[in-house]
């Protein structure tokens, strides 16, 4: 837009100063010209003055020596059946044409344009004075105004436009700015307010973009004040679920529905505490991934050793920070948990590897058969919901990572959140180091 509104500045000052110069240019040959003219009159005049005084050759002699045209060879006195007195420029023919018609007149000739003034002597004589004007002097001063004058047109095309970009520096600043605290609104940076500058219509736009930002904000924490509401409701079937495990006889059962109860008071506390948490708490929320890993795995894995699948950990040995909430992390990795037992065999073996790069669930089940599918939210073609891998694709957006979805290599499925969206991260952080979980 900056070189676009530069561009129509140089072409419009160009087109008006192109329509003021050239007349100008053309108006200062003509004065050029018709001041060597008049000049030329001048000298011719001094001589008919003194046609008026005394004819005589030798007294025109003088004369004319005594001018400045004269005395340059400029200058000539044409007397009826005499020889010029000076030196002339044109051809009899030229002179005797002009003392007939008895008129002043130009007549062109080689180098310039020599001015004929005829005049009648008081014996009836007609005498023609010519004073020569060379092509320099009628262009005198020609090419120095000239120049000045594409001087000024270029100072004045050259201004226009440097005015021009520096408001189009300010208009494509302020739109700029608008471009991008848009794409970051719509990255999930809620926070994201405008300065208003620029022309009023883009002030009156950066205002609008406030406006929507603050009301989307405000629809969000509703939207998440609402799924607190609906999930506190569930805490009135869960005491009733919690009554009917405490009157079970004491025994494994019992307190494994027990434990459930209490597992899931916990997850709905954290749901309900996560909900809550306004835009700016939830945007400066981070946690460690090997910590929330080891909390989850201490849940998956009772149900593994249930099922009889082998598992194993690869990495952990150092923390990684994610940049988000621990109760969003917790429902990324239960949603990858979720996929291996709720698609797999009992018995079919998973791995968990974690690193910098983020984490991988491996297992050793039939696969997924399509891929870009299955990220579809709603999509399942095992008779799920088809919002786990949704959610781990959503919070690896969120933290401007990647979800992979392919062939692991213990022959099943490998789903990846990734931290980055790099295409050559290393997926498998230590091929050669692998370890039973000692979180």
């Amino acid at each position: 837009m900056r070189w676009a509104l530069n561009r129509l500045a140089l072409a419009i000052t160009s087109m008006v100063a192109l329509a003021f110069l050239v007349p100008l240019a053309v108006a200062i040959w003509q004065i050029a010209h018709d001041k060597a003219i008049s000049e030329a009159r001048q000298q011719a005049t001094s001589i008919v003055t003194v046609l008026g005084v005394n004819a005589e050759p030798t007294a025109l002699t003088n004369a004319v020596a005594s001018t400045s045209a004269g005395s340059a060879g400029l200058l000539a006195v044409h007397l009826p059946g005499l020889e010029p007195i000076g030196n002339s420029h044109l051809s009899d023919a030229t002179v005797e044409r002009a003392a007939a018609q008895r008129r002043s007149a130009t007549a062109a000739a080689d180098g310039g344009v020599a001015y004929l003034q005829p005049t009648v002597l008081t014996d009836g004589r007609t005498v023609v004075v010519e004073v020569f004007v060379t092509d320099d002097e009628m262009r005198r001063g020609v090419w120095s105004a000239w120049l000045a004058l594409f001087g000024l047109a270029v100072l004045l095309v050259g201004g226009s436009t440097a005015l021009a970009d520096r408001l189009g520096a300010q208009l494509v600043r302020s739109t700029r700015q608008l471009a991008a605290s848009t794409r970051r609104l719509g990255a999930g940076e809620l926070n994201e307010r405008i300065e208003p500058t620029g022309p009023r219509e883009l002030r009156d736009a950066a205002q609008a973009f406030n406006t929507m930002a603050g009301d989307l904000r405000r629809l969000l924490d509703r939207e998440r004040e609402l799924a607190a509401d609906l999930s506190h409701r569930l805490r009135t079937p869960l005491t009733a679920l919690r009554l009917d495990a405490e009157a079970i006889p004491p025994g494994p059962i019992a307190d494994r529905m027990r434990q459930a109860c209490d597992l899931l008071d916990q997850e709905l506390e954290e749901i309900i505490t996560g909900a809550r948490l306004g835009v700016e708490d939830r945007g400066n929320e981070s946690c460690d991934l090997v910590e929330v890993l080891a909390d989850r795995l201490a849940f998956w894995s009772v149900l593994a050793e249930d099922q009889e699948r082998p598992w194993e950990v690869v990495g952990g040995n150092e923390p990684v920070t994610v940049p988000m909430s621990r109760s969003d992390v917790t429902m990324v990795v239960d949603a990858m948990f979720g996929n291996v037992f709720s698609h797999t065999d009992e018995g079919v073996a998973f791995r968990v590897s974690v690193s910098s790069t983020g984490l991988l669930v491996d297992d050793a089940g039939p696969g997924i058969a399509d891929p870009a599918a299955a990220v579809q939210r709603g999509y399942s073609g095992a008779g799920s919901t088809g919002l786990g891998l949704d959610i781990v694709r959503r919070a690896a957006d969120t933290v401007r990572g990647q979800l992979i979805v392919g062939r692991s290599p213990l022959g099943g499925a490998r789903v990846g959140f990734l931290l980055t969206a790099a295409p050559d991260v290393d997926l498998d952080p230590e091929p050669r180091r692998r370890r039973r979980a000692t979180f």
